[in-house]
């Protein structure tokens, strides 16, 4: 397994240098490697002061049985967000508009152009696993679907958070067209503005266009999530 984060000037990225998950750092390289494999990216992104960050790290990174499913069906990609505030920005609007709040660690599926389609925060070992799993049950066996919905959810970024980071979608086009108000498998509901009153969250709810979900995730879905501020 490469040690691709022994030479991150990040002290949060060496602090993940050890784990048995194959991590790599925000970049090309990743994503050419997603789409050599034909698997999803995962995208962790957290950092040092986080305590939720460290005990999904410890209970789920620093595991070899996760560490081993992540690695069998996923590129994994780990951002510290005092690093890259500009990746840390656009997938917490996503996380925020998919799930109405947001926080670290912030856990974001996605296809190898970039594009979320699942997004949450903390999840405990057993509920991760499963979420891993049938994120890839779903990549499987619907990735048209999974690849056209994740296409409507970054062209709703674009238009109101900026694209994408080294997406081709430009930020006020749409991207390829207009997102699609239908039903889907593999994204959680999620609509206007909203303000959330629960502590060491991110409160207020990105303005994207109604998008429902239902079907594959839906058991993981209802899982809660925690986050530090």
């Amino acid at each position: 397994m490469a040690e691709r984060l022994r030479d991150a000037t990040s002290p949060y990225l060496l602090q993940h240098a050890d784990n048995p998950v194959d991590w790599w750092p925000w970049g090309d390289d990743a994503f050419a490697a997603a789409a050599e494999r034909g698997v999803p990216v995962l995208l962790s992104v957290g950092y040092s002061a986080c305590h939720w960050c460290h005990v999904m790290a410890h209970e789920s990174f620093e595991n070899e049985q996760t560490a081993a499913l992540m690695n069998e069906y996923l590129i994994c990609i780990k951002v510290d967000r005092e690093e890259r505030p500009d990746v840390d920005s656009v997938y917490m609007t996503a996380t925020q508009a998919m799930t109405g709040q947001g926080g670290w660690p912030m856990t974001v599926f996605m296809t190898p152009g970039r594009e979320p389609f699942f997004c949450g925060t903390y999840f405990p070992r057993a509920q991760f696993e499963r979420l891993v799993l049938n994120v890839t049950r779903a990549w499987q066996e619907d990735r048209d679907e999974v690849v056209a919905q994740a296409g409507q959810i970054a062209a709703a970024l674009a238009e109101r958070a900026g694209p994408v980071p080294g997406s081709p979608v430009p930020a006020g086009t749409g991207g390829a067209g207009r997102p699609a108000r239908r039903r889907v498998r593999v994204s959680r509901s999620y609509a206007g503005p909203r303000v959330r009153r629960q502590p060491g969250r991110l409160r207020r709810r990105a303005q994207v266009p109604a998008v429902h979900g239902a079907g594959v995730l839906a058991t993981a879905l209802r899982a809660g999530h925690r986050a530090c501020c």
